[in-house]
């Protein structure tokens, strides 16, 4: 369920709000709620990103494992190939 909130813009942002919601033909309202939507869904994919960096960096520490930057360059230039690599396997 929705609930109204309120947010202090100034007159300039505002106006330029209402010029692109006129040129979209949708409401200042659909615009910026959209532009909400898509911001939040952005910051949550960096904030899993920079969790998962995290942990891998946690992981390494713990356990030493890695592959070089030299192994994965080479997988991944591999991609779509006939001759494509697996892989390079974690080793310490």
């Amino acid at each position: 369920m929705a609930s109204p909130t309120s947010i202090k813009l100034d007159d300039d942002l505002k106006g330029r709000i209402q010029h692109l919601a006129n040129a979209r033909q949708r409401s200042a309202h659909w615009l910026m709620r959209e532009a909400i939507e898509q911001y939040v869904e952005r910051e949550e994919r960096r904030e899993a990103f920079r969790q998962d960096a995290l942990n891998a960096w946690e992981e390494y520490q713990a356990t030493g494992l890695h592959a070089t930057a030299e192994e994965v360059e080479k997988w991944l230039g591999s991609w779509g190939k006939e001759d494509e690599v697996p892989a390079p396997q974690c080793h310490k």
